[in-house]
């Protein structure tokens, strides 16, 4: 995908995202009808899930029709063309059924099975990070900034953040998370895809999570690539299909965290 390319996607991203406020801004902080997606347990969907990812959807059919298309609340749409827009209407619908602000909507774009576009959008308090092959930027009333992490010199100097400490739901995963958890300077919970985001912005050192979907974290990957970031799996597997996530703003910051998996 050449630079001329990659600009009118990243452009057509944006749109999605600003269309997107239709469906989410309508219903946050509304009377809300909650349906649960499990039969045990808790997964929250809203009116505004769903409509959003139709608003989305819509756009990339009547735009790109040959394109492929993934989303949380409506599935896989098959395309011919090497492209698959990856949607996530409300990642952190718990925190916007709850009024909270550390919801967003995520937009990916993949091309040839690789993350190379990434929007990460919360329209309540007018933020937008992007991710592209040419760097990742915050956009915000207007302005552009360039992002660029800012790792601590060790671990014992780091922020980490994660979702909750539940979702560490095996011996295993119970046992990293503590060990991070004594290891860090501090640790934040409970702002999703925001913390990967912060990330790259350069407030945050370490990003950790467990169980995520592909459409969780594969419109993240560009952005945290894009200001000199690292993403993976624990296992040091590619990030954009999902499972248990690793972010890191150095290469030693994140070979040091593994470390602590590994052992």
């Amino acid at each position: 995908m050449d630079e001329q390319k990659s600009q009118e996607l990243s452009a057509f991203a944006l749109e999605l995202a600003k269309a997107s406020e239709r469906a989410t801004l309508a219903h946050f902080r509304e009377s809300l009808e909650i349906d649960n997606k499990l039969h045990e347990g808790f997964d929250p969907v809203t009116a505004g899930d769903r409509e959003a990812e139709q608003i989305m959807r819509a756009m990339i059919e009547a735009r790109y029709p040959d394109h492929s298309i993934h989303g949380e609340e409506f599935g896989k749409k098959q395309g011919s063309a090497p492209y698959t827009w990856v949607l996530d209407p409300i990642d952190g619908t718990r925190s916007f059924i709850a009024g909270t602000v550390t919801w967003a909507t995520l937009i990916g774009l993949e091309f040839e099975d690789r993350a190379v576009i990434g929007v990460m959008h919360q329209p309540y308090v007018r933020e937008t990070f992007l991710g592209t092959p040419e760097g990742a930027w915050l956009l915000r009333d207007g302005a552009r900034k360039r992002l660029q992490v800012n790792p601590a010199a060790s671990l014992g100097q780091a922020m980490g953040t994660t979702t909750a400490p539940h979702l560490y739901n095996t011996p295993g995963k119970a046992a990293f998370l503590e060990n991070m958890r004594k290891n860090l300077r501090n640790i934040r919970y409970d702002s999703d895809a925001y913390f990967f985001t912060l990330l790259a912005a350069g407030c945050i050192d370490i990003a950790l999570d467990a169980d995520l979907q592909a459409y969780d974290i594969a419109p993240l990957v560009p952005i945290i690539e894009g200001a000199g970031g690292i993403v993976t799996t624990w296992s040091g597997e590619p990030a954009r299909l999902g499972g248990d996530i690793i972010a890191a703003a150095s290469r030693e910051l994140y070979d040091e965290a593994l470390a602590l998996f590994n052992s």
